[in-house]
C-alpha cells in the first residue's frame, strides 16, 4: 500500500513467530520520517461497525498501528495549496499495518470487523500537553457536510 499524500507513510508490518509465540516491531527510529519521535503511546478499542474521527491535527503525527479485527481507514489532504485527494484503505489482522499520518492530513477508521478490535497509537505530542493543561490539538470534522466525509 501507498498513499498518495505527502508525508503519510504506510508500511506493512510481520510478526515473528517461534514455539513461544509471536512478536512484531510496531516502529524502529531508524525507520520514522526525520524529526518524528514518539511521546506517548496508547491503545484504544472500537466495536464493530463504529468510526473514530474525522479529525486532523495542526502540529501532531500519529503513527497508529492495526494488528487486530479489520479497519478501513480513510485519509484526505486538507493542507493549503496540495490536492484534495480521498484514499482509503483496508488493515487490521489480514493486513497489519503502521500508518503515519502527518499534521493537516484528516483521519479517520472504522471497525468492519464482526467483533471489537483495536488500535495502536504513538503521536508525537503529548494529548492535552504537558499535565494535560493545554489545548487539545484537534480539529473535528465529523458535523461538517463534506464530499470526503465518511
Amino acid at each position: 500500500m501507498k498513499s498518495q499524500l505527502p508525508g503519510v507513510i504506510i508500511r506493512s508490518i510481520s510478526s515473528h513467530t517461534d514455539s513461544r509465540g509471536w512478536l512484531t516491531e510496531l516502529f524502529r527510529e531508524d525507520e520514522l520520517p526525520e524529526g518524528f519521535n514518539p511521546a506517548m503511546g496508547y491503545i484504544s478499542l472500537t466495536h464493530s461497525g463504529i468510526a473514530r474521527g474525522p479529525h486532523e491535527h495542526k502540529d501532531q503525527t500519529d503513527l497508529f498501528v492495526f494488528l487486530s479485527g479489520t479497519f478501513e481507514v480513510t485519509l484526505w489532504e486538507n493542507r493549503d495549496g496540495l490536492p484534495k485527494i480521498k484514499e482509503t484503505f483496508t488493515v487490521g489482522e489480514a493486513s497489519p499495518s503502521v500508518i503515519i499520518v502527518p499534521p493537516g492530513v484528516v483521519h479517520a477508521y472504522r471497525n468492519v470487523s464482526s467483533s471489537d478490535a483495536t488500535v495502536l497509537n504513538f503521536p508525537n505530542r503529548l494529548y492535552a500537553g504537558w499535565g494535560k493543561k493545554e489545548p487539545v490539538d484537534e480539529i473535528r470534522h465529523e458535523d461538517e457536510e463534506s464530499e470526503f466525509k465518511l
